[in-house]
Order: C-alpha cells, then sequence, then structure tokens
C-alpha cells in the first residue's frame, strides 16, 4: 500500500478504522499486527489524527514494527498538535521521563494541562502532583486540589487517595478529619490499595 497516493477523507478513515477493528473488536487473541500497521501509517501520513496516535504505539511497543521511541515521539507529538488528549499526555510523559533524553519539566506541564482541560484524568493527576511539589510549575496545593478533584469527579481512586492525603495533612485545604476519611473511603471504593491502611489508622485515633 503506497503510503504516499491521495486519498479520499473518507478511504483514510476506513483503513484506519479497518485497522481499529483488527486490533480491538476482534475476538482473536493474536493479532495481525503485519495486517494492522501498514493501514495506520498510510492514515496518518494522509493527515488521519486518531491513525497518527495508533502509529505512535505501534512505534512505541513494537507492534507490527521495530520498537523506536523517537518515531513514537515524533507520531504522537503531530496527532497532539492536532488536540489529541492521549497524546498530549504522552508528549508529556516523554517530557517527564528521560527515555530520550528530552526531560523538561515545563514543557511536561504544558502538555499535561491540555490534556488535563480535555479531561484526561492521567493528566489530572499528573498535574495536581507537579503542582504540589512544584515540578515544572510553582508550588501551588490550592491548584492542585482543583485538579485532583477533577480526576475525583471522574471517580479516580488515585485523585480521590490523594484528596485524602490533602486533608489529612492539610495541604491547599484546611484539614478535615471528616473530609480525610470520606475520601480515603472513596479511594478504597474505587481499589486504591493503600486506603485501607489509612483509614485503619483514622480509627485508631
Amino acid at each position: 500500500m503506497d503510503s504516499k497516493a491521495k486519498f479520499s477523507k473518507t478511504k483514510i478513515d476506513n483503513m484506519f478504522r479497518l485497522g481499529y477493528k483488527l486490533a480491538f473488536e476482534t475476538k482473536n487473541k493474536k493479532k495481525k499486527w503485519s495486517d494492522i500497521f501498514p493501514l495506520w501509517y498510510c492514515s496518518a501520513t494522509n493527515g488521519h489524527t486518531r491513525a497518527q496516535f495508533y502509529l505512535a504505539t505501534c512505534y512505541d511497543h513494537a507492534f507490527g514494527t521495530k520498537k523506536d521511541l523517537t518515531l513514537a515521539f515524533d507520531w504522537y507529538l503531530k496527532a497532539a498538535k492536532a488536540g489529541h488528549r492521549d497524546s498530549q499526555y504522552n508528549i508529556g510523559f516523554f517530557f517527564d521521563t528521560d527515555e530520550l533524553g528530552i526531560r523538561n519539566p515545563k514543557k511536561k506541564i504544558y502538555w499535561y494541562q491540555k490534556a488535563a482541560k480535555a479531561g484526561l484524568i492521567d493528566a489530572q493527576v499528573n498535574l495536581g502532583y507537579s503542582y504540589i511539589y512544584g515540578e515544572g510549575v510553582k508550588v501551588n496545593k490550592k491548584r492542585a486540589i482543583l485538579w485532583y478533584k477533577r480526576a475525583a469527579r471522574q471517580k479516580d481512586n488515585r485523585a480521590f487517595y490523594n484528596l485524602g492525603l490533602c486533608y489529612k495533612h492539610g495541604a491547599g485545604v484546611q484539614k478535615s478529619k471528616r473530609w480525610t476519611k470520606y475520601y480515603f473511603t472513596m479511594a478504597d471504593k474505587f481499589g486504591h490499595k493503600l486506603a485501607k491502611g489509612q483509614l485503619k489508622r483514622i480509627d485508631q485515633e
């Protein structure tokens, strides 16, 4: 399949969807990445944003091609610039780690903010954490609370747990045993492994 050929938007989207179906909507446990990869590659090189994201994941995890983090970053970045929130988060994550030797806390914040504002839970939690500890931004515990609460509204157990810690220690909020217990209870309800221990400690006080 010639990735440089001109295709209609419908044809490009159909190629992406076929690749998506083969990857995620089939009962076969063994995915035909040799078929999926060229479909996404062709769609991505013709400007399909979601295909760019999934092509990046192929390079990121060696699905149908050799692992190549530089190419993964490049394709995530194309999709991120087009507004794809998961790609924005992944670009932030690259800047948050040192996998490519490009660690940059300020750029991490830039991309996490975009993904967080678009409603991505992981970005909201990571942004809250960054504001708590001043990673890439000045410490702003009240802003951290804001992002944790946005993630908590989507029932994220990490956000509930972190809010419990904030109310326990008075980080960005007034200390409150009532709210500490509430958020740890919610964290436990949604599966946070450390929440039960926190609740036991409260009951023992």
